[in-house]
């Protein structure tokens, strides 16, 4: 007698004679239903034990036919090579800007089976739905942004996912996790966990780094890297060839009467706890902070303190002069906070695109910029990643504050290629105090190849 699986509230329960099914890899026991069950992502792995009725997966096995196949560059079309021979299971690394939202097509057109497409934002769910329904015939769900509409192919945000893939984890076959790095910590992998989609595909351009506890997370629910093609193999032929400018500029005699005392305060207050306390974890204290008046100063002092190192008035005077340099060619400004774009919006009059710009909005801006009628478009991390920006030559970046992979992807957004083009990135640091610390740090990351990013 067989065993059969059945997906229940993004687990699969097994049902059959007990002595098989707790001898099953994984099988835990609930008592709470006295029911052996596992977590959905590994249905597939139970599937493949000859005990288990193989005519009954827990997930669709109907076609999804409808797909067209599109045309793929070389090296897309290896990445696509290797996801199969990997067993339909693993991580595509590839720049920004080099096509990977084309190999998951590519992909979904090779196997005509129902899919989930997961996004960070939503902000990425109309673009994925539109290059979907560039290659299909069929309707393509959303979820997510006030929408829900589940079909057998369907895009939602991750948290989206989150929240509703205990219900309709096993209503896919193929799951495509889009930036698939945010899943290397955090509960939001949840949604990777309650799906039992057999086919996993990761996208991302800077996975995490070997031996890494991002990495092993990923590996167990997406699957290995594996293809991986850097930005160096690319820019020039595929991407447009590239030329970084690092300008410096320095604190005001005001900035730095702020900065330094408050540095200084906090620095002391952190080496003397980490002294006193070995092995204890920077949240402790931050935690310690947090608890006294005097703490919550300090803190609130030291984060002040970073944000004149970000956006000094020197930064401010220096992107200024730069939009007047480029005024005839479209410039991408990016900034570390919501703020700091919004303060430029107002002394550059040009437009904010930030997480709290409507989707409408945000649209209508990207299409204005695409044509021309706009040619500076300033934010803070909602174009980081993900978003199809259209052409732009120029790049300018403000300040930033999560290190050599937001780096990466500020540089993808200026490199679609185009006849004769040289993309032009202007990185600007405020010498002396932490946000040039920061910047060493990314250009040694950057440095050692785009891909060893933590």
């Amino acid at each position: 007698m067989s065993v059969r699986l059945r997906f229940e509230r993004g687990t699969v329960c097994a049902v059959g004679p007990e002595p098989i099914v707790q001898n099953l890899p994984h099988v835990k026991w609930d008592p709470r239903t006295l029911e052996y069950r596992w977590p959905a992502y590994l249905a597939s792995q139970v599937f493949a034990d000859h005990v288990v009725d193989r005519d009954h997966p827990p997930w669709p096995q109907e076609p999804c036919s409808g797909f067209r196949t599109p045309e793929v560059r070389s090296y897309q079309q290896a990445a696509v090579s290797a996801w199969f021979s990997f067993g339909k299971r693993g991580v595509v690394a590839l720049p920004t800007g080099a096509g990977k939202t084309h190999v998951a097509i590519a992909i979904m057109a090779k196997l005509q089976l129902p899919t989930v497409v997961l996004c960070p934002t939503r902000a990425l769910l109309a673009q994925w739905k539109r290059a979907i329904e560039a290659w299909f015939d069929g309707p393509v769900g959303i979820v997510g942004d006030g929408e829900r509409c589940i079909e057998k192919v369907t895009v939602m945000t991750f948290e989206s996912a989150y929240r509703i893939m205990d219900t309709i984890g096993d209503q896919f076959a193929l799951l495509v996790a889009d930036e698939v790095h945010h899943f290397g910590a955090g509960i939001r992998s949840e949604a990777l966990e309650m799906c039992t989609a057999p086919y996993r595909l990761g996208l991302t351009a800077t996975p995490p780094a070997l031996e890494s506890e991002a990495r092993t997370r990923i590996d167990q629910r997406v699957g290995p890297v594996v293809c991986e093609v850097g930005l160096d193999d690319l820019l020039g032929i595929y991407l447009a060839n590239l030329d970084i400018i690092r300008l410096n500029v320095e604190l005001s005699a005001t900035e730095r009467a702020i900065y330094w005392p408050a540095v200084r305060e906090f620095t002391s207050h952190r080496q003397r706890f980490f002294r006193d306390r070995p092995g204890a974890e920077w949240r402790h204290f931050i935690g310690m902070l947090l608890r006294s008046e005097e703490g919550r100063r300090i803190m609130d002092d030291h984060l002040h303190a970073l944000r004149i190192a970000s956006f000094p008035n020197a930064k401010r005077e220096r992107t200024l002069e730069l939009l007047a340099l480029h005024r005839h060619e479209k410039v991408l400004v990016f900034t570390a906070n919501v703020e700091d774009a919004y303060e430029l919006s107002r002394l550059a009059l040009a437009p904010a695109i930030t997480a709290e710009t409507a989707r409408t909005e945000r649209d209508e801006m990207i299409d204005a910029f695409r044509v021309g009628r706009i040619r500076t478009i300033i934010a803070a991390r909602v174009l980081n990643e993900g978003i199809d920006v259209p052409d732009a030559r120029v790049a300018i970046v403000v300040g930033a504050a999560q290190g050599a992979r937001e780096m990466v992807q500020r540089v993808g957004r200026v490199l679609r290629p185009a006849p004769d083009k040289r993309a032009l990135v202007y990185e600007l640091t405020t010498l002396g105090t932490i946000d040039d610390a920061r910047a060493r740090a990314r250009r040694r990351d950057l440095a050692s190849g785009f891909t060893a990013l933590a």
